[in-house]
């Protein structure tokens, strides 16, 4: 019974990641629609400083005296929440105040990088670093990240405290510890156990599963936030690109998703290794 249960978990697995796969190019058409519209990124000049199979380093080149920070983008989906538009752009404030910045980027997951996990993401930003701090002038960056990119670079700065000056984070998850949070909590009973590492993760799938699990965060704050912007025109506008952005998902490697579900939501490990 147990290994027939295992091989139906299995299929059923694999069955849900084939439907979300085609989700995923599904809602990048839809995202699609809305650049038609105008709402695309408007996106500030940069050159590729380094590029590997999962990532490419972005360099918003500015004075070479300036201060450089290494922004870790969240890998589920694309960067340009950072640049949104020359209204609505970190990036253009943080040079409008004489920061160099560079942002790594993640490249979408394929079955050629299916079984890179947080080992190979954490190389990466060390990749990264390495390349700033060989640039003439070159300095120790300041680390920052959102969400799931704030996730991997304070894990990174855990572990190699002296590569960066400093750590900023912005909606990064650190502590999983039971019953401390209700979206961790239902995430961890939605999620099974039996995540395949061999495949790429569709990021339709995790976005799905995260709605599930909070509701009010995915769904009904994008709504309110919608209804809130209706009567201006430039709140309107910013709540469109978001959107876009929303829908512009890309698949993750399944060994990386396994390890953040496992060991840091279910086992903690970020908190108690620390």
């Amino acid at each position: 019974m147990q290994a027939g249960t295992v091989s139906v978990d299995t299929a059923m697995n694999a069955w849900h990641r084939a439907q979300f796969s085609w989700t995923d190019v599904l809602r990048c058409a839809q995202g699609g629609a809305f650049e038609a519209f105008g709402l695309g990124p408007a996106e500030c000049p940069y050159q590729i400083l380094a590029s590997g199979p999962h990532l490419r380093l972005r360099d918003y080149a500015n004075q070479d005296t300036s201060p450089p920070i290494l922004i870790v983008a969240a890998p589920i989906k694309r960067p340009y929440i950072w640049d949104l538009a020359r209204s609505v752009s970190a990036i253009r404030y943080c040079m409008r105040n004489r920061l160099h910045v560079y942002l790594l980027e993640w490249m979408p997951a394929s079955r050629d990088i299916a079984n890179d996990g947080l080992d190979e993401y954490g190389q990466a930003i060390s990749e990264c670093i390495a390349e700033i701090t060989a640039e003439p002038r070159g300095a120790t960056p300041f680390l920052v990240g959102h969400s799931l990119g704030g996730t991997l670079a304070a894990i990174f700065a855990a572990l190699a405290p002296q590569s960066a000056r400093g750590l900023v984070l912005l909606g990064a998850p650190l502590c999983f510890q039971p019953e401390t949070s209700h979206f961790r909590d239902a995430l961890v009973s939605l999620v099974p156990s039996a995540l395949s590492e061999t495949d790429p993760f569709p990021g339709s799938l995790l976005s799905h599963m995260s709605a599930l699990a909070s509701p009010g965060t995915f769904i009904w704050s994008r709504l309110m936030d919608a209804a809130f912007s209706i009567a201006d025109y430039h709140a309107l506008d910013i709540h469109g690109r978001v959107e876009r952005w929303a829908l512009d998902e890309v698949p993750l490697p399944g060994k990386l998703v396994h390890q953040i579900v496992e060991w840091l939501y279910r086992e903690n490990r970020f908190v108690e290794e620390s």
